[in-house]
């Protein structure tokens, strides 16, 4: 029955191999000559599935079905298989996505005290080098950033309350055009620290209508509020775009 058959393409084809224990799929090579009886051998050490009850369909790249093969005494070659497609395994007797259910696999958990006893963990590292929260603080240089700190908050606080709500602007943010507008905002925010200004842009080159998160700190036009840090924003007689000073 096997002189019925021949290769009618290539010698080898590289097809995609899933099966019920690995939807993915696996990439093989497998030679044209080779008949349905000894390719469901190899795929029984690819798939977990036994030779006995496995069921072989060949799919496009799709997953569309093409032809099943059926006659273990046929050649690979002798049904319509080009490279890229799937061959794709069944078994009943296997469960799907038995192998990849991690829930099930017993996991092992070491203690804190074993743990903290282990010289090769990435805790025992990091002590070594002393890095992380292991990191020696310089008292003298964290009082330095801490003043610091403050100094740019009493700034920032003094800036703030000088700004009058109303008042014209320009904000110049780095990588962004000047843009102009008025003053809607100043204080603090929910959704970052510090002092921040609400502007109402003069024309649509904002992120928000005023509000962030859920909270609305002013109303103006969707597309033509922002928030900005202090330091960008310039209070002045600026006009409107596209006006002169003669314009006003």
């Amino acid at each position: 029955m096997a002189s019925e058959y021949s290769v009618v393409t290539g010698s080898v084809v590289s097809v995609n191999v899933t099966s019920p224990n690995n939807k993915f799929g696996v990439e093989r090579r497998y030679p044209k000559e080779i008949c349905i009886a000894e390719l469901k051998g190899k795929l029984e050490l690819v798939t977990g599935c036994t030779t006995v009850n496995m069921k072989l369909e060949v799919q496009d790249k799709d997953g569309r079905p093409v032809c099943k093969l059926d006659n273990n005494d046929a050649m690979l070659g002798s049904y319509p298989v080009d490279d890229g497609m799937i061959i794709n395994v069944t078994d009943p007797t296997v469960t799907c996505g038995e192998f990849e259910d991690v829930s099930k696999v017993e996991k092992y958990e070491m203690n804190e005290d074993e743990y903290a006893k282990r010289s090769d963990s990435l805790r025992a590292y990091k002590m070594r080098n002393k890095l992380g929260e292991f990191q020696e603080v310089d008292e003298e240089k964290a009082e330095k950033l801490r003043l610091k700190k403050e100094e740019k908050e009493r700034e920032e606080k003094d800036a703030a309350e000088s700004m009058v709500v109303g008042s014209r602007c320009q904000v110049a943010v780095t990588g962004q055009p000047t843009k102009r507008g008025m003053v809607q905002f100043v204080g603090k925010t929910d959704f970052k620290p510090g002092y921040w200004v609400g502007v109402q842009y003069d024309e649509p080159l904002g992120k928000n209508n005023g509000s962030v998160g859920g909270r609305q700190y002013f109303e103006c036009p969707d597309k033509y509020g922002a928030f900005v840090k202090i330091g960008s924003v310039e209070i002045g007689n600026f006009p409107e775009e596209g006006l002169s000073d003669d314009e006003m």
